[in-house]
């Protein structure tokens, strides 16, 4: 099957360093034209030229801007007046004790992991609407429904995220867009393997040791290991083809089973 994004314009949030900048790769060697986004300019500059580097004839432009912010989203607006394909990957986590998380924390993971996406999604999707053909996908986690009890907020926001997007999918509703939520599992991103090596023995190689640690604390996982980002990406990819035209208001899951139920 031949994924291929040539002519779309693609705008990827958080997309300076882990699943987002995999994401923003893959998406860049389908043919797309990307849009990095990270609150800081230089290091927007910086992965942009990466992508140039490493995906030959990839068209990349950078997005510097706070996605969190209404201003944010304006500024990215200034440089992308239109795209055809969004990825609202920008996230925080973070562990507190239930009875610890302030409102103050509450406010801020609804504002930034699920508010932030609605702004983009309610600037983008008119015009996708008009055009008849859009890509939106939302980034979700496991955690959307195996609620951690040490991230409650954290959870509480990435189900939000599949409510949003079956609710703007209905809004689409036979308009050739698609609206998604990928329900991403336990991921080897920035920081994993020193959180890993805190679990298990130090001396073990990192396959072996990222085994152990599925097996004793990720025990529910069917793939008994952490999941790549690219693997995550290749599932973003398809789901911003022309071939993904039927899958809308899905919770497509990428999470190495991770998730112990039938569906989503």
């Amino acid at each position: 099957m031949l994924l291929d994004v040539s002519g779309k314009t693609a705008l990827v949030t958080g997309s300076t360093q882990g699943i987002g900048l995999t994401i923003a790769t893959a998406l860049a060697r389908s043919g797309a034209r990307v849009a990095v986004n990270g609150r800081k300019a230089d290091t927007v500059d910086e992965v942009v030229a990466k992508i140039r580097a490493e995906v030959d004839g990839a068209e990349v432009v950078a997005a510097p801007a706070d996605v969190t912010t209404e201003e944010g989203t304006e500024q990215v607006a200034a440089v992308l007046p239109e795209i055809d394909i969004l990825v609202n990957n920008l996230g925080i986590f973070g562990a507190t004790p239930p009875l610890e998380i302030s409102d103050d924390e509450w406010r801020r993971y609804f504002e930034v992991n699920v508010l932030a996406a609605v702004r983009l999604i309610r600037r983008y999707l008119p015009g996708m609407i008009g055009r008849g053909w859009g890509r939106i996908q939302n980034i979700a986690s496991d955690s959307a429904i195996v609620i951690p009890a040490e991230m409650i907020h954290y959870g509480m926001s990435k189900t939000a995220l599949l409510a949003v997007s079956r609710g703007f999918a209905k809004e689409a509703a036979g308009t050739g867009v698609t609206v998604n939520s990928v329900i991403a599992g336990p991921t080897h991103t920035g920081g994993v393997e020193d959180f890993v090596y805190q679990l298990v023995d130090k001396d073990l190689p990192w396959e072996e040791a990222q085994r152990e640690f599925m097996r004793e604390h990720r025990p529910q996982s069917l793939l008994r290991r952490l999941i790549e980002p690219a693997e995550i990406a290749n599932m973003v990819v398809y789901l911003s083809s022309p071939q993904a035209s039927a899958t809308t208001g899905a919770a497509v899951r990428v999470d190495g089973g991770y998730v112990d139920s039938i569906v989503p």
